[in-house]
């Protein structure tokens, strides 16, 4: 538990008007920090698109659809079940025809 507590960070994170203070692994400090900025960019977004037409509230539940959308598509992208499917296919007829040949 000491050693871990050593890998960690004391960081602020300011989120738009918001310091946020948090522990971090030395390693994903920076990954924290784009994080917050881009938490931070897509609400100045629609806060500038939504000035005096949509409340705080509902301004932040718009950015976070947004991140998460963005999160699903890049999710949906990633997915390599349809590679693992293809691949099994082919390994399969693959050791079929050089078990035809043997």
């Amino acid at each position: 538990m000491q050693e871990e507590n050593k890998d960690k960070l004391h960081i602020r994170l300011r989120v738009c008007d918001t310091e946020i203070p948090i522990r971090v692994y030395r390693e994903e400090e920076e990954v924290y920090r784009r994080a917050a900025a881009l938490v931070t960019s897509i609400v100045n977004l629609y806060t500038s698109r939504a000035q005096g037409k949509k409340g705080t509230i509902e301004i932040l539940y718009m950015a976070l659809i947004d991140i998460a959308l963005k999160y699903e598509n890049e999710a949906k992208r990633n997915d390599t079940k349809p590679f693992h499917d293809i691949l099994t296919t082919l390994t399969k007829e693959i050791e079929d025809a050089l078990g035809d040949k043997a």
